[in-house]
């Protein structure tokens, strides 16, 4: 018999749909990136790098693991930016049903569209935490409102957005900007009022949109399109040990990882991040 491929090689008990407390859904979709492209390709990396990390967390003293990670069928066959939003939206909405802690890997930021969307219906109330070097507020570009220039327009509207990290946009995106919940990359690269002050603007319930561009590429160089200037690994993860802290956070993406052939530190430092926002959600519980 096949043995089940699991979550960083966890315990297939644990990694069981009745048993998990934790869904990591992947969605494998590329569609309208307009420069680097590989996205599509970011789950095997990341599965490969996760499975190569160790699970002990050194900072914590946790084994977040143990909570258990179920994986959801792959979503990647998709013909248009339309049927890639009607798809997600469903599989989001069915997902929320679960009463499980939702996780996603994309795929391009676009993705992040219809699952804003869906977690939008659940919690009225909801904050959108985007940590981005684009501001990516488009309502569309190249023909369509699914655009990963677009992917937060909507929310801009109908949600409660904070955006952290933004060091790169068009002119034509100013006008909708909430320009006192926008923490711009050159303002906090040496500061950390920040945290607090951003945190202070967010409701209850948040979820958090990371796009990888939001980090330096002298750590992260493997994304779409990197921009200098981003935030290193330790502001990261302290700044997000404190969101998650201080919020409740009711689901993540990460999203515009494109491999690079045999540059593979990227790919692991995606796993890591994404196993210490679990590390931070579940603490203390």
């Amino acid at each position: 018999m096949k043995k089940l491929r699991t979550y960083a090689g966890i315990p297939e008990k644990l990694a069981s749909k009745e048993i998990a407390q934790i869904y990591l859904q992947s969605i494998a979709y590329d569609g309208t990136s307009t420069w680097g492209k590989g996205a599509d390709r970011a789950f095997e990396a990341f599965l490969e790098a996760s499975e190569n990390m160790e699970l002990y967390d050194i900072e914590t003293g946790t084994e977040v693991y143990h909570k258990g990670v179920f994986m959801p069928s792959e979503m990647g066959e998709f013909k248009s930016p339309q049927d890639m939003v009607d798809q997600v939206y469903t599989r989001v909405k069915e997902l929320l049903t679960s009463l499980k802690f939702l996780t996603f890997l994309g795929g391009e930021h676009s993705v992040s569209i219809p699952i804003l969307r869906a977690y939008r219906e659940r919690y009225p109330q909801l904050s959108v935490l985007q940590l981005d070097a684009h501001t990516d507020l488009r309502p569309s570009y190249e023909g369509t409102a699914y655009n990963h220039a677009c992917a937060l327009y909507e929310s801009s509207k109908e949600s409660n957005l904070v955006q952290v990290g933004i060091r790169s946009m068009d002119s034509s995106e100013i006008e909708h900007l909430c320009q006192e919940k926008v923490y711009w990359a050159h303002d906090i690269h040496d500061q950390s009022d920040w945290m607090q002050d951003s945190i202070d603007q967010l409701t209850d319930d948040v979820y958090i949109t990371l796009d990888l561009d939001v980090l330096d590429p002298s750590i992260m160089p493997a994304t779409g399109t990197p921009e200098p200037g981003g935030l290193s690994w330790y502001q990261i993860v302290s700044y997000l040990r404190r969101v998650f802290e201080e919020r409740n956070v009711v689901g993540f993406d990460i999203v515009e990882l494109a491999p690079i052939e045999n540059i593979t530190a990227p790919n692991f430092l995606v796993a890591k991040l994404y196993y210490k926002m679990l590390t931070y959600k579940f603490l203390t519980s």
